[in-house]
């Protein structure tokens, strides 16, 4: 009886794994940059004084914090590795992160750009017009204001889906 109700439980657990959403959040305004596991783990940029920036991580109630511009110390290494012909293999790494970047769903986007020349202003603008007709919020503005918000969001079951799917 308890052995199935912890594999009852397991299997549970694999589920929501595979069907919580993960959210990427771009937001230029605020400063905020993260990508979220909701209910799991949560990975913020944010800027620090001593060093320039610093990775912030949450998982569940706990918080780490790593420093990824640290000078680290470098290990030598005495045995030389040949480089294999790659290009292929370049190519359907290109193709998979393709496939990757299809399943997100773009929740939220704005972009509002002042280029700081008026006549390039003026080129984008009809640009942008037809952007905002189909999708998305973007302006374009003469006040010197600069600004993106990008809001995406997906779910472990479509990445491995299109993984697996050709």
């Amino acid at each position: 009886m308890g052995l199935t109700i912890f594999f009852v439980l397991l299997l549970l657990f694999i589920v929501y794994l595979l069907w919580m959403p993960i959210v990427l959040c771009i937001n230029t305004n605020t400063n905020k940059y993260f990508i979220q596991f909701l209910g799991l783990a949560k990975a913020s940029i944010e800027g620090d004084k001593k060093e320039i920036l610093k990775l912030k991580l949450n998982v569940l109630f706990f918080n780490f914090y790593f420093y990824p511009l640290k000078l680290k110390s470098i290990k030598q290494k005495g045995t030389v590795k040949t480089k294999k012909n790659t290009k292929t293999n370049k190519i359907g790494n290109l193709k998979k992160g393709i496939r990757i970047l299809k399943s997100f769903k773009v929740k939220k986007i704005v972009v509002e750009i002042d280029t700081g020349d008026c006549i390039m202003n003026a080129k984008l603008y009809p640009v942008f017009a037809l952007l905002n007709y189909n999708f998305g919020n973007f302006r374009i503005n003469f006040e010197g204001r600069n600004q993106m918000v990008l809001y995406m969001q997906n779910r472990p079951f479509n990445i491995i889906k299109s993984f697996i799917n050709i």
